[in-house]
């Protein structure tokens, strides 16, 4: 399985907390950054094909990672792009099952080994216990998603999307083909998730909780404090 970690976002709600740094550069200990656990962490689980799609100041990562066998890719348009450019200047790399997830969530070992059990392709990842807070919410009925989006209420919502996804390599000929045709109609201000959501009518996308198991974004300063208390607690 491959692995892309997507990293080239600035992330405005938080940069001004962390000296303007990319998100996923940010300290969890002392002598480790959140990328370096993150990349440390797939090799420990035997992956060691990954590679990193960076933008916002992207010799920071470089710099963070300059020690790790990695592959970067370059979106000079990430000011004015989103996720799904980002992958289009990866797209030599979708041809095995990926692990497609933003560089700047964290994941509990226990959560990796849950999102590993699933068997079931192309899948999205959800916490079940974060309705009220989510973010950008899914509401789905036997595993299926059947709609999503940052406005469903509390009510329509079944669980929250964690930033991670699975596809195996045999969705990818549709998936890749999907991504290259919106990048050809200019629709390249949408997230990369956007190509598995247009495809709900006619495909089966799947959603697999990870409820009970630690994640975090870092999208605002709370969650990076979560973050630090429970490596902090874990270690002690």
């Amino acid at each position: 399985m491959k692995i892309i970690l997507l990293a080239a976002g600035r992330g405005t709600r938080i940069s001004r907390y962390i000296q303007d740094r990319p998100k996923c550069t940010v300290n969890l200990t002392e002598n480790q950054t959140l990328i370096e656990y993150t990349i440390s962490m797939f090799n420990h689980y035997g992956f060691h094909d990954i590679s990193i799609i960076l933008g916002y100041r992207q010799h920071a990562i470089r710099e963070v990672l300059k020690n790790y066998d990695v592959k970067f890719y370059y979106n000079p348009f990430y000011d004015v792009t989103n996720s799904i450019a980002s992958l289009w200047f990866a797209q030599e790399e979708l041809d095995d099952d990926l692990f497609i997830m933003n560089a700047d969530v964290f994941l509990d070992t226990n959560t990796l080994d849950k999102i590993l059990e699933e068997k079931k392709s192309p899948v999205l990842f959800s916490d079940e216990s974060r309705k009220e807070e989510a973010d950008y919410k899914f509401y789905y009925e036997s595993d299926t998603l059947m709609r999503y989006g940052k406005d469903l209420t509390v009510e329509e919502t079944t669980g929250e999307y964690i930033g991670a996804a699975i596809i195996r390599k045999e969705f990818l000929p549709k998936f890749k083909e999907k991504l290259l045709d919106k990048i050809n109609r200019q629709e390249h201000g949408q997230w990369w998730e956007e190509i598995l959501y247009s495809m709900t009518e006619k495909e089966p996308i799947y959603v697999s909780p990870v409820t009970g198991n630690f994640w975090a974004e870092v999208d605002y300063v709370e969650d990076y404090e979560n973050i630090l208390e429970f490596v902090r607690n874990k270690k002690g």
